[in-house]
């Protein structure tokens, strides 16, 4: 049975094309989303732009602070007791209804999803109002929603080559990089190897709280003259300084560092979970790193990717699997390796700044833009350089046939890095 669009898009009506944003929840599914609203507003200011998201006061904040628009969407993830099924399935149909009317009135060109489950009501909806459907995916293993929307987008924005053969989709594949926002790659680098850096994610992390100051005090006499920045989130916020100051270290906790850019061009070294948007804004400002992915994080997303970086030399990954959840010691272990050897620094900040594709969000926006336009995507697009200190030009994209196990029916191209 053919499906007819619930509205026509809006340029289709000689109006300015609007394009949605759906998802956020965390830094690393807002951040990529932002970027490319930005990148797409620079070019034209016309265009009309809305964030569609849970609600959360952390999507609110940034939102609102870049003067976007912001709808509420009623939704829920995917309950892990079984008697938590009800709410779920009451809060998500009212979000796909809330979803209908929403696209109904807005008539976008493009939805564009940025991942999680806040995304799923209005990426799902976006066909059948006559929208092109984007996926963005900023992690090596696709998250849940991602996989299951990827079949009826138009295209889906990948971080990693080693993603393509993980989706399937009726669409492209790009190998595109991670949107990162303005400013980490022309910020000018300050660093002294005793500026540390602890970055636990947007909400911080309990366990880096709670045992990084200790492989810190471990270190100590490699930092002295030295500064810490630690982020750690809201909860744990007056533990975390209670902590640095029985252990005599001078820090600066923080909930949250809003200027970015500008703290990653102070550090000489960071303490990082493993996000797929953390390690791209990593790369692009050439930050050397020590890598402690989430230990439960959704198809452990995070060790994959931090398993890429550092087989590529870019960091040091430390898994609390394998110490048993204590990873104090082999922490102080790799800080003070790293700490003591300024040619291995230079080798992790080069390596870094490699594997980065700063100019993601500008990719991301040419595919946003096109699709609004109802043009074909280009065959092959333009190579992204890397930082001048790199001087590393990464191979162009071009199509790759689709894995052999896909289905005969479903064997269109996809774009990937060969």
């Amino acid at each position: 049975m053919i499906s007819h669009p619930l509205s026509k898009p809006a340029h289709v009506n000689g109006e300015p094309p609007h394009v949605i944003f759906a998802g956020g929840g965390t830094g690393g599914h807002l951040f990529p989303g932002l970027a490319v609203a930005g990148e797409l507003r620079r070019r034209r200011p016309d265009l009309r732009i809305t964030f569609v998201g849970s609600g959360k006061s952390f999507e609110r904040e940034w939102v609102a602070s870049a003067e976007f628009d912001y709808i509420v969407l009623p939704c829920s993830p995917l309950p892990q007791r079984f008697w938590h099924l009800p709410g779920f399935l009451l809060d998500n149909a009212a979000g796909y209804r809330a979803a209908r009317r929403l696209l109904r009135e807005k008539h976008p060109s493009v939805v564009v999803g940025l991942g999680g489950y806040a995304s799923v009501p209005v990426a799902r909806t976006a066909r059948r109002a006559g929208a092109k459907l984007v996926l963005l995916e900023q992690n090596v293993v696709p998250g849940r929603a991602n996989r299951w929307l990827a079949r009826a987008a138009d295209a889906v924005c990948v971080a990693f080559p080693d993603t393509v053969e993980r989706l399937r989709s009726r669409g492209e594949i790009l190998v595109t990089g991670t949107p990162i926002r303005p400013g980490f790659t022309n910020v000018t680098p300050e660093r002294d190897r005793r500026r540390l850096l602890v970055l636990g994610g947007s909400g911080g992390a309990r366990s880096l709280n709670q045992q990084v100051p200790l492989a810190l005090y471990k270190v100590r006499r490699h930092l002295q003259g030295g500064e810490i920045v630690h982020q750690a989130g809201e909860a744990d916020l007056d533990a975390t300084k209670r902590l640095y100051d029985k252990l005599g270290l001078k820090a600066d906790v923080v909930p949250f560092i809003v200027d970015m850019p500008r703290m990653l061009g102070w550090a000489g070294l960071a303490i990082s979970r493993a996000g797929g948007s953390a390690l791209a804004e990593l790369a692009a400002a050439g930050v050397p790193a020590v890598l402690l992915p989430y230990p439960h994080a959704a198809n452990d997303h995070q060790r994959k990717n931090a398993e890429l970086f550092r087989d590529s030399g870019g960091c040091v990954l430390i898994d609390s699997r394998e110490h048993d959840g204590r990873i104090d010691r082999p922490l102080a272990e790799s800080l003070g390796a790293i700490l003591s050897d300024p040619l291995r620094r230079e080798r992790l900040s080069y390596t870094m700044q490699c594997l980065a594709r700063p100019d993601a969000a500008r990719d991301v926006a040419n595919i946003v833009m096109r699709l609004a336009a109802d043009k074909p995507l280009p065959q092959r697009l333009p190579c992204q350089e890397t930082s001048a200190a790199a001087s590393v030009v990464p191979p162009p994209l071009r199509r790759a046939p689709r894995p052999s196990r896909a289905s005969e029916t479903d064997r269109e191209h996809e774009y990937s890095l060969l």
